[in-house]
């Protein structure tokens, strides 16, 4: 499945926009668009997650590289998977402008999750959203799971985090590898359902409970867990590889060329 090039970023004063609700819903209809050609195209809120372990990623990976991975263009089809050039720059625009806010909220030094400069994910609360339907839309919905709230999204960071296992592999310092394994292990705990009972309404103070106190903890955890990640590959800086130096050939042994004389009667001479 081929992509159109990725055009360059914009202007820095166009990226700095705080993306609104109306943005979001443009991406939302971008993507339903871009899965009427290919119906295993994410939802924007495993976008979000995985956009999220990008940016705390060891090493700065190119878009041409994660964009192959996020919307799976491994295959050797020829359909285009945006409708134009047009229509991949306006995604690229709206994703670069929201991958600055991310890298901006978890670069401020925060002490609350309730800090406006806190990075807050867009994600939904959808069984607070399929309850809020009349009953006959509910009915129609089946018996589907539904995802609990932040599943989704903890879902796409970690298909990031496996996507590139060299960048995300322990480092050397034990102390480091806990924290990589602590925050890794808050995050896995969101790609699991909430079976506790609910106990809170997400965005309606009088809506019904579709979310339990755990589940929103764990929330929390992951969001504390992802600025832990951030600082820690800061702090350590890309890999670094490992250059092998050829073996050094002694003067008196046979020389590697194959001649059968010794290292100094040959090309060592």
């Amino acid at each position: 499945m081929t992509i159109i090039s990725t055009p360059a970023p914009g202007d820095a004063e166009a990226l700095a926009e705080t993306l609104q609700s109306a943005d979001f819903d443009e991406l939302d209809t971008i993507l339903d668009d871009l899965r009427t050609r290919f119906d295993e195209t994410p939802q924007w809120e495993f976008c979000e997650g995985f956009m999220a372990a990008l940016v705390c990623c060891r090493r700065v990976i190119s878009p041409a590289e994660y964009f192959s991975v996020l919307l799976d263009l491994e295959d050797d089809s020829e359909t285009p998977l945006f409708a134009d050039e047009a229509q991949f720059k306006r995604f690229f625009d709206l994703w670069m402008r929201r991958w600055n806010e991310v890298a901006t909220a978890l670069n401020a030094d925060v002490e609350s999750l309730d800090d406006e400069r806190a990075y807050q994910p867009e994600v939904m609360d959808l069984r607070g959203a399929i309850a809020a339907l009349p009953e006959a839309q509910r009915a129609d919905m089946g018996d589907a799971p539904i995802p609990s709230f932040g599943q989704i999204w903890a879902i796409g960071f970690m298909y990031a985090v496996e996507s590139w296992p060299d960048e995300w592999a322990p480092p050397r310092d034990k102390e480091a590898a806990k924290v990589l394994d602590a925050a890794l292990e808050c995050i896995v705990a969101v790609t699991e359902d909430d079976t506790d009972t609910p106990t809170v309404a997400a965005f309606e103070e009088d809506g019904e409970p579709t979310i339990s106190e755990q589940r929103l903890n764990d929330f929390a955890d992951a969001m504390w867990a992802v600025y832990d990640l951030r600082e820690l590959w800061r702090h350590i800086g890309p890999r670094v590889e490992t250059v092998h130096a050829d073996p050094k050939v002694g003067r008196n042994d046979p020389c590697p060329c194959g001649s059968g004389k010794k290292y100094k009667k040959c090309c060592g001479a």
